[in-house]
């Protein structure tokens, strides 16, 4: 089933999001699969839980990787993440979302992360990631902690954003 994605000017966008707990595995399932079903549906490559109205720690993240001229898709469900550590140097890379269409802006991010997380199994994980997997992870992870990506830019470009937003 297709869910319906949460724009910007959205509360819930803005939340800390609660951990889930296993015993709502079943109906955790059931999302996890809608939300794929969704996020090939829009063509997106990254969905948080509160994009689609729901305040649990819960993304996926579904994006084609270019290794030795074979795409290979990277596919994952992330369920209670937390990032234990940023590493690198920040650099700048265009970032857009479901949430705020029309809008990408150029976002300074680190290179790489350390996360835990638990799985579509529930098998706890943890991973170094880094390029666009770990830039994806941090924009969802962002949803979860109730950010979003133009919280990295000045107030000045904030402003300008959402007053384009607001017409």
């Amino acid at each position: 089933m297709i869910l319906p994605i949460v724009y910007y000017g959205n509360p819930i966008l803005r939340k800390k999001c609660i951990d889930i707990d296993i015993s709502s595995r079943l109906e955790i399932n059931k999302l996890i699969k809608n939300m794929f079903e969704t996020i090939i549906e829009v063509k997106g490559i990254g969905l948080a839980a509160p994009q689609i109205g729901q305040n649990i720690r819960l993304f996926i993240v579904k994006i084609p990787l270019l290794n030795n001229n074979i795409i290979n898709h990277y596919k994952e469900v992330f369920i209670n993440a937390k990032i234990i550590k940023l590493q690198g140097k920040k650099y700048n890379f265009q970032e857009g979302c479901l949430s705020i269409p029309g809008i990408v802006e150029s976002i300074k991010r680190k290179p790489e992360i350390i996360i835990e997380y638990y799985n579509k199994n529930w098998k706890k994980k943890k991973t170094i990631l880094n390029g666009i997997l770990a830039r994806v992870i941090q924009h969802e992870y962002d949803h979860i902690e109730g950010k979003l990506f133009i919280d990295y830019l000045s107030l000045k470009k904030q402003q300008m954003i959402v007053h384009k937003l607001l017409k």
